[in-house]
């Protein structure tokens, strides 16, 4: 009986941690983080276009007042950190702070929730935490070292970017050693604010997967066995103790996906202010 369990739950976790995914090798897709990032970033441009179309002089409406709040939180840390002159900076750094945050926040829907209902529907995986994908955070930060790169070019020049990969620190007699150094210095970049914000997402979705199993709800047959009865102390016990570990471990977890949206947010900001330096 304990082999069993063990592999009920080890099948259990692989299952909540198995995207629903088509092709094979490099070209594989996994639908389930597409679906949910665009549903979500559509779900941010629609409501914030919706506030600016209502947007009014008078005594903004409580969901105007929230956007404005959070754009000028934005932009205040854009002045704060970027010194340099780009109409985009503003824009990108509130899309990504919005965005990663409410992909974040799908972490704190019950974990077997959204799963359950795909599976009525015939789905068989269904991990709904965009950014507990590598492919989404690395797609963020790749795009991110790209406008890095593209800026770095246009505020330097072709002839002042190929200096700073060959030049510096330590001069042209130490070109191979200079330019290994910027490799290193320009790749950490991305990989840095992707395996951050994955790693911690990843994390947390794992402790509310452990959580579920620790009550014995992993299954659907468990979970109707302690509603079923509620009266007998020990499946009373369990929910209770869900409910309450969930609960914590929630409250603690609004800090985490607040903090790591805007942790990416100002990495973007200053590494798109570094490129904007010309010396």
């Amino acid at each position: 009986m304990e082999d069993a369990h063990t592999e009920t739950s080890a099948d259990y976790i692989v299952h909540h941690l198995t995207n629903l995914h088509v092709g094979e090798g490099f070209w594989t897709f996994h639908l389930d983080s597409i679906f949910y990032a665009v549903i979500l970033g559509f779900l941010f441009c629609g409501s914030f276009f919706m506030a600016a179309r209502r947007a009014s002089a008078g005594v903004p409406s409580g969901w105007q007042n929230f956007v404005e709040l959070i754009v000028e939180f934005v932009d205040t840390q854009v002045k704060d950190s970027f010194h340099g002159s780009s109409r985009l900076i503003a824009p990108l750094s509130l899309t990504i702070f919005c965005w990663i945050f409410l992909m974040n926040f799908m972490d704190l829907v019950p974990v077997d929730l959204l799963p359950a209902i795909g599976e009525a529907a015939g789905i068989e995986y269904m991990k709904v935490v965009p950014t507990t994908d590598l492919n989404t955070t690395f797609g963020m930060s790749f795009g991110v070292f790209i406008l890095i790169i593209f800026y770095s070019i246009k505020i330097k020049g072709t002839a002042g970017f190929l200096k700073e990969i060959f030049l510096k620190p330590f001069g042209k007699w130490f070109f191979p050693f200079n330019f290994m150094l910027k490799i290193v210095e320009e790749l950490a970049k991305p990989i840095s604010l992707a395996l951050r914000l994955f790693g911690n997402l990843y994390a947390g979705e794992l402790i509310f997967i452990l959580i579920a199993l620790f009550t014995l709800s992993a299954s659907a047959d468990s979970i109707g066995q302690v509603f079923a009865n509620l009266a007998d102390p020990g499946s009373f016990g369990l929910l209770i103790m869900q409910i309450l570990l969930g609960l914590v471990w929630t409250l603690f977890h609004i800090v985490i996906i607040t903090l790591q949206a805007f942790i990416f947010m100002m990495l973007t900001i200053v590494y798109l202010g570094m490129a904007h330096e010309e010396h």
